[in-house]
């Protein structure tokens, strides 16, 4: 088969998914390797990446974003990170940063530092 211009002869190979089901995604900066993540998770889990980044992105216009550890990023420039989530068999986990300001009512996990998780389902 004759190759077009601008076409590619091998086939980019879809994201390894770890243990959990998590994607490995390379470490990278912007929104691009936080959509290839939110693109590799799993079945509903994917829905539910696309509508946390969706909601953050409504609600914090400048937001920074990267991958980090397997796991997208979501800060603002010069304050830091303020939440991530990563991909688990039943449930992915949202961590919120500075978390002490929240509401610290606990039903998953515990307290870790300044943060504050949630498992969704």
């Amino acid at each position: 088969m004759a190759k077009t211009p601008g076409q590619s002869t091998t086939a980019k190979a879809a994201p390894v998914l770890l243990s959990g089901g998590n994607p490995q995604i390379a470490k990278g900066d912007g929104d691009a390797p936080v959509q290839a993540y939110i693109a590799a998770m799993p079945g509903w889990k994917r829905g539910l990446g696309e509508r946390l980044d969706a909601l953050i992105v409504r609600n914090v216009p400048d937001v920074s974003k990267a991958v980090r550890w397997n796991s997208p990023f979501h800060g603002i420039e010069g304050q830091g990170w303020f939440v991530s989530f990563h991909v688990f068999t039943h449930y992915v986990k949202v961590m919120f940063f500075s978390g002490m300001s929240a509401d610290p009512t606990r039903r998953h996990g515990e307290k870790q530092g300044c943060a504050l998780d949630r498992h969704l389902r």
